[in-house]
């Protein structure tokens, strides 16, 4: 049975999703991060004030327990903290520590080189239009 456009369409956006991911990694190796943990790095740089467990679970797309794991690494490399919210005992806000500041530069420089090398030869039409097909792809999946 040939593959269909679509089958082929699904399996090159996972290929490329796979291949960034594991070439920023391996680019971010020297750095002593996981994938996962830079990526809650980020993630957390992204709020402008700090946010709940969950709030920052639901940015990353992960369950609690997991983000639980990678929070207390990362505290445990003086990366983060955890705060308590007054309102509500069981919940924790998420703070970046001064130290992680340089830390995520040097992640948004790397990522951000790879970025325009994997971008090059592309142009803005180009672009709008794949992110156009994938928009309303991420709205299909929303429908579901």
């Amino acid at each position: 049975m040939p593959l269909t456009e679509e089958h082929r369409f699904g399996m090159q956006l996972a290929h490329m999703s796979r291949g960034w991911r594991a070439e920023l990694d391996r680019r971010l190796a020297d750095l002593g991060l996981s994938q996962a943990r830079w990526l809650v790095l980020l993630h957390l740089a992204r709020f402008k004030a700090p946010p709940t467990q969950r709030e920052l679970a639901q940015s990353v797309g992960v369950e609690g327990p997991t983000l639980a794991r990678l929070l207390d690494s990362l505290e445990n490399q003086g990366l983060v903290l955890r705060q308590a919210v007054l309102e509500d005992r069981r919940a924790k806000k998420i703070v970046l520590c001064d130290t992680a500041r340089p830390l995520i530069e040097k992640i948004e420089t790397i990522a951000t080189a790879l970025r325009h090398e994997l971008f090059e030869g592309i142009d803005e039409e180009e672009l709008h239009l794949c992110m156009r097909v994938h928009s309303k792809i991420l709205a299909n999946l929303e429908k579901s």
